[in-house]
């Protein structure tokens, strides 16, 4: 009741401008950024190289061309000051969201997209990653206006060590020969029966989406299917229910961010890249 009373009182904890105005279509990022995390807490505000991580991940998401705005989706206070401390736009959502594929979807809603729009999913733990990923990832929903055939669109990246190909943390991916998802796997696959004369490739999967809202909105009212809940996958749910997730090769991987002992590597990562401006989408 305090926290209703809060937004009430407040309603800049809303969204932290007027919803877009109808129009052509637009191409808006969501960053979905939680508090709590049992790995993690604090994660989005925890501080690499002087900036907390959502800030990098905000600065790299506005270099990608083609944007119309790049928004943070969270629940938590201290979050959305922040953004709004360093120049960015947040959405404050709902905290009984299950997933950041519900937190965006909120998000997008409230600042008024239409079921055309495409939104970009970014997840908030991925504070080193190329600008250029997006563009690749929007390639297939920007060319092709049929949504029959590409409902989403996500990235892969050829696994260079052997051990990531059995790291279950890092989720592989197979597709058909004109690029869509057959499955995803926190498994090794393929599996190579015969290791003989084999081009042996793996691919790893990297949590960055693209659909149309109308889409997602279907999707997040579709229940949880029973691969998703097995391998803990929310894509798998799409997969499950027929609809068709075209997959890009980039040659860019990600860091991701699951633990503290994780910041080290992505601010080594961070020195050895060129560091991004301060620039806005929009």
């Amino acid at each position: 009741m305090r926290k209703l009373l809060g937004t009430l009182m407040n309603p800049r904890k809303v969204f932290s401008e007027p919803p877009v105005t109808p129009g052509s279509m637009k191409v808006c990022a969501f960053i979905p950024a939680r508090y709590q995390s049992r790995r993690f807490p604090g994660k989005p505000l925890a501080l690499i190289a002087g900036k907390p991580m959502i800030q990098h991940v905000y600065e790299r998401a506005s270099r990608c061309p083609g944007l119309s705005q790049v928004y943070v989706a969270t629940d938590n206070d201290a979050i959305f000051d922040r953004v709004e401390a360093f120049g960015g736009k947040a959405v404050m959502t709902r905290s009984d969201h299950h997933s950041g594929t519900d937190r965006i979807c909120e998000a997008a809603g409230k600042v008024g997209l239409a079921g055309e729009d495409i939104i970009v999913n970014i997840q908030g733990d991925q504070p080193a990653f190329n600008p250029e990923m997006i563009s690749t990832l929007l390639a297939p929903l920007l060319e092709n206006s049929n949504t029959h055939m590409t409902h989403m669109t996500t990235l892969m990246h050829k696994i260079q060590k052997e051990e990531d190909i059995k790291n279950p943390n890092h989720v592989k991916v197979v597709t058909d020969n004109r690029g869509y998802a057959l499955y995803f796997s926190r498994c090794p696959i393929p599996f190579f029966r015969d290791r003989n004369g084999l081009d042996r490739t793996h691919f790893k999967h990297l949590g960055f989406y693209a659909y149309r809202k109308d889409f997602l909105v279907q999707f997040t009212n579709l229940q949880v299917s029973p691969l998703e809940s097995a391998e803990r996958l929310e894509q798998l749910r799409a997969l499950e229910y027929g609809f068709r997730i075209k997959v890009l090769e980039t040659p860019y991987s990600s860091l991701d961010v699951d633990v503290p002992e994780d910041i080290e590597g992505v601010e080594k990562a961070l020195q050895e890249s060129c560091p991004p401006h301060d620039g806005h989408a929009g």
